[in-house]
């Protein structure tokens, strides 16, 4: 038996919707402190036909494991072209489902993505200032408060990550 589904794997050597979105409308970083994984999730938000908010285009930038990069993979696949609201109801179980399981340790990795879409939202609503529903809020304040940890435990790391993040900028 593979340790990884077919599916998983296609994600990882193939990832879809990878690099960044210029002038993004919402950002979500994440990391996680056991792995040291970290996330960059960018969303373009538009109005569809029926003039409800969509996500547009999101693409993704990941440092991490096979099953972290094929999650965000995943997970831009799933939203692009949803509400937010249909966006906001993708759970980190969606995504297992989908890949037909992955190794219980690594189930954090799908937590991971649908924590950095939440933060990316999170961030389109202050930017638009729109109304944060106390659950995005609170989901908002985990995030920052392992950030704060992350700095802190692996702050030559992380300070080189985002340097070479702001690198990538240019």
């Amino acid at each position: 038996m593979d340790l990884y589904s077919k599916e998983v794997m296609k994600h990882f050597r193939k990832p879809q919707n990878v690099g960044k979105i210029k002038n993004a409308d919402g950002i979500g970083k994440v990391g996680n402190l056991r792995c040291g994984d970290i996330m960059y999730l960018y969303i373009k938000v538009a109005k569809d036909k029926k003039g409800k908010e969509i996500i547009n285009d999101i693409k993704f930038e990941t440092y991490g494991c096979t099953v972290a990069i094929a999650n965000t993979s995943l997970l831009t696949t799933m939203v692009k072209g949803k509400t937010i609201e249909e966006a906001m109801k993708i759970k980190k179980d969606d995504l297992v489902k989908k890949f037909g399981g992955v190794p219980f340790i690594k189930i954090h990795c799908s937590l991971l993505a649908v924590d950095a879409l939440a933060e990316a939202i999170y961030d389109y609503f202050k930017k638009i200032g729109r109304p944060i529903s106390k659950e995005l809020e609170e989901r908002h304040e985990a995030a920052e408060k392992i950030g704060e940890e992350l700095k802190k435990h692996h702050g030559g790391l992380f300070k080189v990550e985002e340097e070479l993040h702001k690198e990538y900028e240019k």
